[in-house]
């Protein structure tokens, strides 16, 4: 995994997320994964940014989402760029929907868990808070057992 500082050709926001950093800089994150070792370097690289790094990414899917997710340090915008997504959040233990058609989108707040659902073949993009994002497994309808990832000043 390497910050790339200047990418003049194309790229595909699938596979090579866009990191949005202090200065108004946007570097390609080459060799991505969400592989913890990686997901540690990226925290590591992009630890001067603090808050206000964020990732620009799309997903492509169908059906539900395995994971619930929270971004203490920042909003995220999720935009639905084909398809169908229902993005849900825990709100004081009741769940708040909002479905997503092509060229809409929602803002979670910072610290709300959420979960994305695509109704169909979905293309998602992604613009999130990069600093200690916490994942929890999807075992009902709401948030459980906490799984974190790294922040950079937690990273080895």
């Amino acid at each position: 995994m390497r910050l790339v500082n200047h990418e003049r050709n194309a790229m595909d926001l699938r596979t090579t997320p866009v990191h949005l950093g202090l200065g108004s800089r946007a570097k390609p994150v080459e060799g991505f994964t969400w592989d913890p070792e990686v997901l540690q370097a990226y925290s590591a690289a992009v630890a001067a940014d603090g808050a206000e790094g964020r990732m620009v990414m799309i997903f492509d899917g169908d059906g539900l989402g395995d994971h619930w997710e929270s971004h203490p340090a920042g909003d995220e915008l999720v935009v639905c760029l084909s398809g169908s997504v229902t993005v849900t959040r825990d709100v004081d233990g009741v769940p708040d929907r909002v479905l997503l058609g092509p060229g809409e989108a929602t803002i979670n707040p910072a610290g709300v868990w959420h979960v994305v659902d695509m109704g169909g073949p979905t293309s998602i993009l992604a613009i999130t808070a990069t600093l200690g994002t916490d994942h929890r497994p999807r075992t009902d309808t709401r948030p459980t057992e906490r799984v974190v990832t790294p922040s950079p000043e937690e990273a080895p």
